[in-house]
């Protein structure tokens, strides 16, 4: 029985619904059972297809100087392959960013990879290619950028190991440069299976593949997701508004990045935006920005840029970690820092230089208690001194003044007994 895949299950928290961390691990133990479908719409059904327009620019936007990013790319002539439930080619946001002649669909539902009854994989889409529109000031992160829509899972949930490398094969197939999985499976696939087999010819033919980690971390536990898990495949984390691990977001040694994941903005089918959350909104961002670099710089291999991502992200460490990986994407300082070719793998920060010592004046604490003995001690012997001295010296004097007149007493009376009466 082929095993079933998983639209990362949606956590929403933060203003619009607060829950304690063993609540939400509680909920996605609930809801992460193998080949549970995706919602049947996003936002726990509280996003209507259409939706109502987001004025305002997202929080994970605000915080990226998008003139300075779109100085350097808008991710001209670069495809993105997502994988996933479909994008909706109705929004005004994304009519002109899909090509929909080079997409495919697996599934069996109505329609093709052009319809998405779940709203997945048209935010997915949104998040890295949407292009700017007045009504809103959502906008996609490589607005440039090519979409290339490949249906693999649907509202019943019918996508499969199967299938999930079927579509990375039709990926490599018509050429795509980077492809974005926001699924997973529930048991890992072995080395031999065609999953693997498809994850190395998508690396093997130069395409940044980049997939979500999951949102079953909340219950603490350190577990392989697939594709994610697999070497050499860019596994990106969620991070809140602190560049902190989001609460669900699965941690462990294979996590390479993180990005926004919590509160997204996105398109949803036929129009409109809503808000979600999840790793599945993390990896389009890294996609976005891996869109751009690909554009800045067309030699570097697939390698090259999952490396330059890497080291340019903004990290509180010199290193990786099992939260955040490698740290959360820099859109900026990835574009614009260090622009010659990277190494095969990113290598942690020096150490910072020890400051000099501060150039201070001698502080003076006074006398000590034993320099003040001392002193005390010098003093007492030289007194004693001094009036050891001026004893003998007044004794001399008496003594010398004594002798003086005894001498002239004796010569008064000499001189007495000797004269005439």
């Amino acid at each position: 029985m082929a095993r079933r895949i998983r639209i990362h299950d949606r956590v929403r928290i933060g203003d619009r619904v607060r829950v304690r961390a063993a609540l939400t691990a509680l909920l996605l133990t609930a809801l992460g059972t193998a080949g549970a479908p995706p919602a049947a719409h996003a936002d726990g059904g509280r996003c209507a297809f259409p939706a109502e327009n987001i004025e305002e620019r997202p929080w994970a936007l605000q915080r990226v100087l998008l003139d300075r990013v779109w100085q350097e790319s808008h991710g001209g002539n670069v495809s993105v392959a997502v994988i996933d439930t479909g994008v909706d080619t109705a929004h005004p946001q994304l009519a002109g960013a899909v090509d929909a002649a080079r997409g495919a669909d697996f599934t069996d539902a109505d329609g093709d990879h052009t319809t998405d009854t779940v709203g997945h994989g048209t935010k997915v889409a949104g998040i890295i290619a949407a292009r700017p529109h007045d009504a809103t000031g959502f906008v996609g992160l490589a607005p440039e950028a090519t979409i290339v829509p490949i249906r693999q899972n649907d509202a019943e949930g019918s996508g499969s190991v199967a299938t999930l490398a079927q579509a990375i094969d039709h990926a490599v197939g018509v050429g795509v440069d980077i492809i974005n999985i926001s699924q997973d499976s529930d048991a890992a696939p072995g080395e031999e299976s065609e999953l693997a087999r498809a994850v190395n010819a998508a690396l093997d033919a130069d395409i940044v593949v980049i997939a979500s980690v999951g949102n079953d971390g909340a219950d603490g536990e350190r577990r392989l997701t697939y594709p994610a898990a697999y070497e050499g495949v860019l596994a990106v984390a969620a991070s809140d508004r602190n560049n902190e691990r989001a609460p669900f977001s699965q941690s462990g040694d294979f996590v390479g990045i993180a990005a926004p994941g919590v509160d997204m903005v996105s398109t949803v089918p036929r129009g409109g935006h809503c808000v979600d959350s999840g790793t599945s909104f993390a990896a389009p961002y890294v996609a976005g920005v891996a869109a751009l670099l690909r554009a800045a710089q067309p030699d570097w291999t697939a390698e090259q840029v999952v490396t330059h991502l890497k080291q340019t992200a903004e990290r509180s460490q010199p290193g990786p970690d099992e939260d955040l990986g490698w740290g959360v994407v820099d859109p900026v300082r990835a574009l614009t820092q260090d622009t010659s070719p990277p190494g095969p793998t990113p290598v942690p920060d020096p150490p910072a230089p020890a400051a000099p010592a501060p150039d201070v004046e001698p502080l003076d604490l006074g006398e000590t208690h034993a320099e003040r003995a001392e002193r005390l001690g010098t003093f007492a012997i030289l007194t004693a001194t001094l009036l050891t001295a001026a004893l003998a010296g007044t004794a001399l004097i008496v003594r010398d003044y004594r002798h003086r007149n005894g001498l002239a007493s004796m010569r008064s009376d000499r001189h007495k007994m000797g004269s005439p009466r």
